[in-house]
């Protein structure tokens, strides 16, 4: 693997390089300033999941309902039976009992 693949891979979840060796180095810690800063301004506390997509609209959260399912079935039914129909008239069209 590329060295570039590594880093843009794992760009993401390596923090801003706030805090340089010389602001470290020095022995009173009053250098971490901007780096106490940064991560004072992050969110705190339990995060909410987030959930996207179809799921997230009718199976998740105050709108949990049964009804895309349902509707599913019920189209899925109307289909296949619609093609039974069809074939069962060609049936009868050449070959009458």
């Amino acid at each position: 693997m590329h060295a570039t693949l590594i880093r843009r891979s794992l760009g993401g979840i390596v923090p801003p390089k706030i805090a340089t060796p010389k602001l470290v180095s020095g022995g009173s810690g009053a250098g971490l300033q901007p780096l106490v800063d940064f991560y004072s301004k992050l969110p705190k506390g339990q995060t909410a999941a987030r959930v996207g997509g179809l799921k997230g609209r009718f199976f998740s959260g105050s709108n949990a309902s049964g009804k895309p399912l349902v509707a599913l079935i019920v189209g899925i039914w109307a289909v296949s039976y619609t093609i039974d129909y069809n074939m069962h008239l060609k049936h009868h069209k050449n070959h009458a009992h």
